[in-house]
């Protein structure tokens, strides 16, 4: 009898396509990761010169500049959930990305800042101590405490006209914030050397006009909405072949990939020794969070938050507590401070996934 002809059975092709599927999809998020990589290390010198062009100090440069640039990825998220899906998923979608940002942010986003400055302690002027200026970022994790403080507590509130009050007293006092920020002078002590700006690389002697800068931190911040966006969506094809829980991919993989940015930047700062820069990226992040994605929240939902809503900003308000006393003792300040932050990730992910 003539045996059958055909290839392996269908099942087999199915899983073979799965498998190659998934491949394709973990190139293009690791492509997308050096995308990010590089627009990020763009966008720091070029934000580095635009503050250097109109003489601000280091808080505007990392706590505002860069902080809000860099915040953008995890903010576009949920402010699309409820203002352009809307309903009751939207809304859920959304508040839980407005309250994972600050936590990720205080656990992990700490975390890899502690990380790089024990891997780079070597090229360091510093070593392994952190050298920063205290008040600029004391007042960071202030007002972040004080602004996540208040977003929580309103949510008790019974009338949506009292929420919308909380909105508006975190807008103005976001503004008082920034303005705080910006009326410093530049700083007094000597600035360190910049690296030339990369757009004006063979005029590298020449102070760079401040359109280039500001094309410069564009064209980087283009980069990292991108590239964040690119990575998460496929990352999210990944783990829809191969069947991961949904609530997995949304408590782990999406909110570390929107804080890339934030990350990236605070490594390649730490690693040339701009520890204030580095943190004050973070913190102003923390505080932008807390602020303007809040207050859209209370404007447009109910703002009413689950357990998991709750526990996150517990725990990102305990780590950024933890880290202010460190900096209510000195000017210095320990890796291991940060580094401490995973802990916090580790006991979220506990008490949550059990």
């Amino acid at each position: 009898m003539e045996e059958p002809r055909g290839g392996p059975p269908a099942n087999a092709e199915n899983r073979e396509a799965m498998v190659e599927s998934v491949w394709v999809n973990i190139g293009w998020a690791a492509l997308a990761l050096l995308v990010i990589l590089v627009s990020c290390e763009f966008f720091t010198n070029g934000i580095e010169w635009l503050g250097r062009t109109l003489s601000l100090p280091d808080g505007a440069i990392g706590s505002v500049l860069a902080a809000v640039g860099t915040a953008l990825p995890e903010t576009i998220v949920p402010l699309i959930a409820i203002l352009v899906i809307g309903g009751h998923s939207g809304h859920e979608v959304g508040i839980g990305g407005i309250m994972g940002a600050p936590f990720m942010l205080g656990t992990l986003g700490f975390f890899v800042t502690g990380l790089g400055v024990l891997l780079f302690a070597r090229r360091r002027p510093t070593g392994r101590q952190m050298v920063v200026k205290a008040d600029v970022l004391r007042w960071d994790v202030g007002v972040f405490i004080g602004a996540y403080a208040v977003a929580i507590a309103a949510a008790l509130l019974p009338q949506h006209w009292q929420k919308m009050v909380v909105a508006g007293l975190l807008l103005v006092g976001y503004v008082l914030y920034v303005r705080r920020h910006f009326s410093h002078g530049p700083d007094e002590e000597e600035p360190p050397e910049l690296p030339a700006l990369y757009l004006r690389w063979r005029d590298r002697d020449v102070m760079p006009h401040i359109g280039y800068t500001v094309i410069q931190s564009g064209l980087g911040l283009v980069g990292i909405i991108l590239g964040a966006r690119f990575f998460v969506t496929n990352l999210t094809g990944v783990c829809s072949q191969l069947g991961t829980d949904p609530r997995l991919l949304a408590l782990i993989i999406v909110p570390i990939a929107t804080e890339l940015p934030e990350k990236f930047n605070s490594v390649i700062w730490v690693r040339q020794g701009k520890d204030t820069l580095a943190i004050g990226n973070i913190t102003g992040a923390m505080v932008f969070q807390s602020c303007i994605p809040v207050s859209v929240g209370l404007l447009f939902t109910s703002w009413e938050l689950q357990y998991a809503d709750v526990l996150s900003a517990m725990v990102a308000l305990v780590s950024s507590a933890v880290l202010l006393t460190s900096l209510l003792l000195g000017r210095r300040l320990s890796p291991w401070v940060l580094i401490g932050g995973l802990a916090g990730y580790a006991l979220f992910l506990t008490l949550v996934l059990t």
